[in-house]
């Protein structure tokens, strides 16, 4: 069936509506964008893409809009972004991504959940423990949006896997606690030329950047990685749950720039964020050999 013929079977089981703005606008429903996949046998990411094409705005996504605009909402729904670490910073990550409505993920974790995650993990529930994070993550992004298409890898990333396990990705999201693995992750991103949003969290204190390519900045930001592949400092000051769900949100919302040609990212810059203060503080970095 031809795309225009798509759009116009959208547009003829689509409602009219008045948008928070006041102005008028073309919908659809969850109920009829499900409906609408089935009877055209398509993905519902791929119904979602033909509808935003043609006019007509999946309810699910009428508030993201008058910030990210049809263009933008399509370039999510389009983009994969893959998340590596799916603990404190990754589950709430993961969380966000699927609501914005980015339409692919790959999520990598070879852990399970304990009882000393359920304080600041989102994904850790009670009667869930001993679960694998990167299989939990992959659930939970089906309950939030159904459109988005999940590949999760229950193993730990290293610099042999990586590559092969982000090909594809238009950006990756760094959620990880160890430095070893941090390095490993921005090798590969370089390799296949990727933008990654670093994050990190201690106590009251988060940071995050933007690393293009072609500018690897992990060892401005941490040392040569013989100095130090160990767990980070979080192990000393804690891991409260507001933390990761600010630093997390920071990082999505710099991947959200990124994937929409929005603008205005971290680049270069390590940006510094003193829950305790209330202050921020950006460091310029210079980025070293690629």
């Amino acid at each position: 069936m031809a795309s225009p013929e798509i759009g116009e079977i959208l547009l003829q089981h689509s409602r009219s509506g008045v948008n928070p703005a006041g102005m008028s606008y073309r919908y659809l429903t969850l109920e009829d964008t499900v409906f609408l996949a089935g009877r055209l046998g398509l993905s519902r990411r791929e119904v979602e893409i033909a509808a935003l094409e043609a006019g007509v705005v999946p309810d699910r996504y009428e508030r993201n809009l008058g910030t990210l605009g049809i263009a933008g909402q399509v370039k999510l729904l389009r983009a994969h972004a893959g998340v590596v670490g799916v603990g404190g910073l990754g589950g709430f990550a993961i969380e966000l991504l699927a609501r914005c409505g980015v339409g692919r993920l790959t999520v990598i974790d070879s852990d399970t959940f304990d009882s000393s995650n359920l304080n600041r993990q989102l994904l850790a529930l009670e009667g869930e423990l001993s679960v694998n994070k990167a299989a939990a993550a992959a659930r939970r992004v089906q309950k939030v949006n159904g459109a988005v298409e999940v590949a999760a890898h229950s193993c730990r990333g290293d610099a042999e896997n990586l590559p092969q396990l982000l090909q594809g990705c238009t950006v990756v999201l760094d959620c990880l606690d160890n430095l070893q693995t941090r390095f490993a992750v921005e090798e590969a991103c370089q390799k296949l030329r990727i933008p990654l949003v670093h994050g990190a969290i201690a106590g009251f204190m988060g940071q995050v950047a933007v690393i293009r390519p072609g500018h690897p900045l992990l060892a401005a930001i941490y040392g040569r990685q013989s100095e130090g592949c160990g767990r980070g400092v979080e192990t000393q000051f804690g891991n409260p749950p507001f933390t990761p769900a600010l630093v997390a949100s920071w990082q999505v919302a710099e991947a959200v720039k990124l994937l929409a040609g929005m603008g205005g990212t971290l680049e270069d810059t390590l940006l510094l964020i003193d829950l305790f203060s209330g202050e921020t503080t950006r460091v310029p970095l210079t980025a070293g050999p690629a």
